[in-house]
């Protein structure tokens, strides 16, 4: 894929898919290391041992609507292409999370890409499944919560135009604010 954000909303979609009612994305940019580090939790239905083990094989799928599952493959060879690895850990019924990091200095990693627009995608999915996205690069943070914007708004859902292009903007301008003044991990 072209970009790491991309991954995240296929990564995302399969939690939706699993029946998830809240699921969080934790992205952490340290720009000493050149790591970027992500996390995803999700309390969908999980995995089974015998699903868990075949889950990163882009020729399996537990859907019964195709017969390939490309996400978590495609997001492990990204991990692995760029010097990093991606892990997996599920339980039916207990959700699933999906951890990994990579370098952003390899030649190979993707660009971070339009994370506003994976936001506000899972902003379409609020009144079914709450998303919580928080990014840190060094030491400053920022998050999203559709639940806040909800309680804000006095909505059960964010569906209205103007929100979900409200949340796409915003995303963006605080990950353009997260990385101001920020040196790169080759000393730029």
């Amino acid at each position: 894929m072209r970009e790491l954000a991309l991954h995240f909303l296929d990564l995302l979609r399969n939690s939706v898919e699993a029946g998830a009612r809240i699921v969080e994305l934790d992205v952490a940019e340290e720009t000493a290391s050149g790591l970027l580090r992500f996390e995803l939790r999700d309390d969908g239905r999980g995995m089974d041992e015998t699903t868990l083990a075949r889950a990163t094989d882009p020729f399996f799928t537990s859907r019964t609507t195709r017969r390939v599952g490309m996400g978590l493959a495609l997001m492990r060879a990204c991990c692995e292409r760029c010097g990093g690895e991606l892990s997996v850990a599920s339980q039916p019924g207990q959700g699933t999370v999906v951890t990994g990091h990579l370098l952003v200095s390899h030649l190979d990693c993707p660009p971070l890409g339009d994370m506003g627009a994976v936001a506000q995608s899972m902003a379409c999915e609020a009144d079914a499944v709450e998303f919580v996205y928080r990014h840190r690069v060094d030491r400053k943070v920022f998050s999203l919560d559709t639940r806040r914007i909800k309680a804000k708004l006095g909505m059960h859902t964010l569906g209205a135009a103007e929100v979900l292009s409200w949340i796409r903007e915003h995303v963006n301008e605080e990950l353009r604010r997260l990385h101001r003044g920020r040196r790169t991990a080759s000393g730029g």
